[in-house]
C-alpha cells in the first residue's frame, strides 16, 4: 500500500470513526451521575452535591474551552505539526451547549453556593449580586462560547465540503447543508483568512471572559479575598487540561483510525513539550501569587492561602504540588518519556487528575468549615460529568471527521 493510498484509509476511517464506546460509556456514565445528583439532592445535604457541580461544571467546561484554544493558537503560530491531531482537540467544542445548560443549573442552588446570597458584602457593592452576576456571566458564555462554535465550524467546512461523498443518510444532509456555496476558486483562502482573525478574537476572549468566570464563581465565595493574578491563574490551567485532554485523545485515536504512521514522533514530542511547559508555567503563577500574598501578609489573602495549604486541606494542596507540577516535570522533560504512548498517557492522566484536585481545592474549603471528604458523592458527580464530556464528543466524532485531510497533509509536507 503506498502513502497516499494509506492516507486515503484513514480519512475514510475518520469520516466513519468508532465512536461508539464513547458514547455508550458516557451515557451510562452521566446515568448514574444525574442519579447521584438527584439522590444528594433530596438528601440530608443538598449542598454537597451542588459544590461537586459547582467544581465539576469549572473543570470540565475548561477541558472543553481550553481544547479548542488550543486549535485557535495553531492557527496564530501555523503549526503544521498539529494538523493530524487539532481535530481531536476541535471536538471537544461539542461539550460547551452542555456547559451552558449546567450555567443555568448552578443558578437553581444558588443559595447552597454563593454566601454572599445570606451574608451581603457591601465592599463588594452591586457587584456581587444574583441578577447582575448571573446575566453577566450567561452573556460572557454565551459570546464565548458562540465564537469557539464558530471557529470550529469554519475550520471543518473545507473538509466537509471535500468529504462529503464519503457519507449518506443525514450525515450526508447535514454536510450539504454545512458545504453549500463552498468549493469556488478561493473559497478555501477566504476561510483561511477569515479563522487568521477568528483565532486571536478567540484566544482575547477567552482570557478576558475566563477570567471573569474565575473571579464570579471562584473568587467570590471567599468575597474579602483579592488577588489580580487569579484569573490568569484560572484559565492557564484550563488551557494545560485542554492540552492533557488533547493527547490522551490522541493516543486512543491512533490505534482506532490506524493513524501510527501519520502521528508519530513529532506529535507526541511537540505536545509532551507544550504540557511540560505549561506546567512549569503553571507553577510560576501560583509562585507568584503565593509570593506577593505572602509580602503583603494582609489578614484578607493569607487567609484563603492559609487555609488551603495548612491543617486538614493540606493533604490535597501538597497532591496538587506533585501532580500538575513536580511529577509531569520530572517525567516529562526527558524524550522518551513524551514519545513512548504508555508514559506518555501516564503523566498526562496525572496532571489532568491533579488540575481537577486543583479546582477542587479552590473551592470547597471558601464553602465548608470542615476538611476534605471524598466518597461516593464527589465519585458519582465526577463520573457523570466525565460522561457528559465522553457523550457530547463521542457524538461530534460520529458526525464530523475526525482528521482534516488539507491539515494532515500540510503537516506531512512540512515533514517531509
Amino acid at each position: 500500500m503506498t502513502a497516499a493510498t494509506a492516507d486515503q484509509d484513514v480519512y475514510r476511517r475518520a469520516t466513519n470513526a468508532p465512536a461508539g464506546p464513547l458514547v455508550v460509556g458516557g451515557a451510562v456514565l452521566a446515568v448514574l451521575g444525574l442519579g447521584m445528583f438527584v439522590a444528594l439532592l433530596m438528601g440530608d445535604d443538598p449542598a454537597r452535591a451542588w459544590r461537586m457541580f459547582l467544581v465539576n461544571f469549572l473543570f470540565f467546561t475548561g477541558v472543553a474551552q481550553g481544547a479548542v484554544i488550543f486549535a485557535a493558537t495553531q492557527k496564530i503560530t501555523k503549526g503544521k505539526w498539529s494538523g493530524p491531531i487539532v481535530r481531536f482537540a476541535e471536538a471537544a467544542v461539542a461539550f460547551l451547549p452542555i456547559s451552558l445548560i449546567c450555567f443555568l443549573v448552578i443558578f437553581l442552588g444558588r443559595n447552597h453556593i454563593f454566601p454572599w446570597i445570606e451574608h451581603p458584602t457591601p465592599a463588594r457593592g452591586q457587584w456581587l449580586t444574583v441578577s447582575w452576576v448571573f446575566w453577566r456571566d450567561l452573556l460572557a458564555l454565551l459570546i464565548l462560547f458562540g465564537t469557539a462554535i464558530a471557529f470550529v465550524y469554519h475550520d471543518l467546512r473545507p473538509d466537509v465540503a471535500q468529504m462529503r461523498d464519503q457519507v449518506s443518510g443525514w450525515r450526508r444532509s447535514l454536510y450539504e447543508r454545512m458545504a453549500r456555496g463552498f468549493g469556488r476558486d478561493g473559497d478555501l483562502a477566504r476561510t483561511e483568512q477569515r479563522l487568521s482573525w477568528m483565532a486571536p478574537l478567540l484566544i482575547l476572549m477567552y482570557a478576558w471572559l475566563f477570567t471573569l468566570i474565575a473571579f464570579d464563581l471562584i473568587m467570590s465565595l471567599a468575597p474579602y479575598w483579592i488577588s489580580t493574578l487569579f484569573g490568569a491563574f484560572f484559565f492557564m490551567g484550563a488551557f494545560l487540561t485542554g492540552l492533557t485532554m488533547l493527547g490522551l485523545m490522541m493516543v486512543y485515536w491512533r490505534g482506532r483510525l490506524g493513524m501510527n504512521e501519520m502521528i508519530g514522533r513529532q506529535q507526541f514530542h511537540d505536545l509532551g513539550k507544550l504540557v511540560f511547559g505549561f506546567s512549569v508555567f503553571w507553577a510560576y503563577l501560583m509562585y507568584s501569587q503565593l509570593l506577593v500574598i505572602w509580602y503583603g501578609n494582609l489578614p484578607e489573602e493569607t487567609s484563603f492561602v492559609f487555609w488551603r495549604i495548612w491543617g486538614e486541606w493540606r493533604p490535597i494542596a501538597v497532591l496538587v504540588g506533585l501532580m500538575v507540577f513536580l511529577i509531569p516535570f520530572w517525567g516529562l522533560i526527558w524524550v522518551k518519556a513524551k514519545i513512548t504512548p504508555f508514559t506518555f498517557t501516564l503523566f498526562l492522566l496525572i496532571s489532568f487528575s491533579g488540575i481537577w484536585l486543583e479546582r477542587y481545592l479552590l473551592v470547597q474549603p471558601s464553602l465548608v468549615e470542615h476538611g476534605p471528604s471524598f466518597g461516593l458523592p464527589e465519585i458519582g458527580i465526577t463520573a457523570g460529568f466525565l460522561g457528559l464530556f465522553l457523550l457530547a464528543y463521542g457524538l461530534f466524532a460520529s458526525t464530523f471527521p475526525m482528521v482534516s485531510p488539507r491539515l494532515a497533509e500540510r503537516a506531512g509536507e512540512a515533514h517531509h
